[in-house]
């Protein structure tokens, strides 16, 4: 199984995470986050990202979700990807981790396609319904 980490900003991370639990009806186990509330240091953030990787890992990879691309948490991870082990993806949503949970057994191509149409997927603009008057 390919484990998922979530570094994003404040508990952003922590909340996904209890949202996929509530869905999912239990809390998703090779599933952590980092939050950059928890290290105001990008080199601490670094170092935990890393012992949080090497932690989750159980031979299979893991996938990191960060919320902004180009943002301290972003670039944070953009230091730790090593292609085919240690992949990312930008714009964490819930739809996107509900898709990376679901497919983590699919190995590391599959999972990466399956999370970023997921997150996209689950972006819709809402209309409302058309009211019937009455003539």
């Amino acid at each position: 199984m390919i484990s998922l980490l979530i570094i994003a900003h404040g508990n952003l991370g922590e909340s996904l995470i209890q949202c996929a639990a509530h869905v999912l009806g239990k809390r998703p186990e090779a599933l952590e986050n980092l939050d950059l509330a928890a290290c105001e240091d990008p080199n601490v953030m670094l170092d935990k990202a890393r012992s949080l990787l090497a932690d989750l890992d159980q031979g299979e990879g893991v996938l990191v979700l960060t919320d902004i691309y180009g943002a301290t948490p972003c670039n944070t991870v953009c230091k730790l990807v090593t292609t085919g082990q240690v992949e990312a993806v930008a714009g964490v949503n819930l739809p996107m981790l509900l898709k990376a949970l679901t497919y983590r057994d699919q190995g590391m191509p599959a999972l990466l396609e399956k999370t970023v149409t997921g997150g996209q997927g689950g972006i819709f603009h809402i209309q409302s319904e058309p009211v019937a008057t009455h003539a």
